[in-house]
């Protein structure tokens, strides 16, 4: 029987946050160091859950305890793990040496110091809500869905729930605050789901800026009564 997503949370959860890291990178890891996918998500997990790398270390090393056999997995009642392009039978000892370094990274206080996100993982998990609205409403499709960049704009804000505004353009900002050069800006944009050049004459930057003054005025249809009746 398939797991639900309450048994696959509580068992596998976190491991597949860590596994989902790796998305693009080599899992090229060795007890002497860890990979680059490894050390953003210790880097972005210590700043923001803490506390969740306990979990992730005891579940990678209960997997590897148990590996599941071919029959549990084709009846989905263990997480399957995605090839990372690891040799047939090397993936047992990957995960043992993963739950090494989150180990050691907890017991010695080892932190990765604040950063720029490193991984497509690490982008998406520091800026969220900017991957939904970069990757929902300007992605290749854009053009023919809607006038011009400020209508998308437009479309976003009537449509989205006026708390996650808030939270895009506190991301906005942070994401600006990283004061990367314009090709980095750029890379940052693509990474987080942006299909279209920024409109002329700005910069990738630029834009961003636009953007959050545009979206932290106040929608019409929200904010208190000026009825005075």
């Amino acid at each position: 029987m398939p797991l639900s997503p309450l048994e696959h949370d509580r068992r596998y959860g976190e491991l597949d946050q860590v596994i989902r890291a790796y998305a693009g990178q080599p899992a090229d890891d060795t007890p002497d160091k860890p990979s680059e996918a490894l050390t953003a998500y210790l880097r972005h997990t210590w700043h923001t859950r803490p506390w969740a790398l306990a979990v992730a270390e005891r579940q990678l090393r209960e997997y590897a305890d148990n590996p599941p056999g071919r029959l549990r997995l084709r009846l989905g009642e263990f997480y399957a793990i995605p090839d990372v392009g690891l040799p047939e039978g090397a993936t047992q000892q990957w995960l043992y040496c993963l739950a090494d370094h989150i180990k050691h990274s907890v017991e010695e206080g080892d932190v990765p110091p604040p950063a720029t996100p490193a991984t497509h993982w690490e982008w998406h998990a520091r800026f969220p809500e900017v991957g939904q609205f970069l990757g929902g409403w300007f992605s290749q499709d854009m053009p023919d869905e809607f006038d011009d960049h400020d209508a998308a704009i437009d479309d976003y804000r009537t449509l989205t729930d006026p708390q996650l505004v808030a939270h895009l353009v506190g991301e906005l900002h942070e994401l600006l605050a990283l004061d990367l050069d314009e090709s980095d800006y750029a890379l940052a944009v693509a990474e987080l789901g942006m299909e279209v050049d920024p409109p002329t004459p700005y910069s990738p930057s630029g834009w961003l800026a636009l953007v959050a003054d545009q979206l932290t005025v106040p929608r019409a249809d929200y904010g208190p009564s000026t009825d005075q009746s």
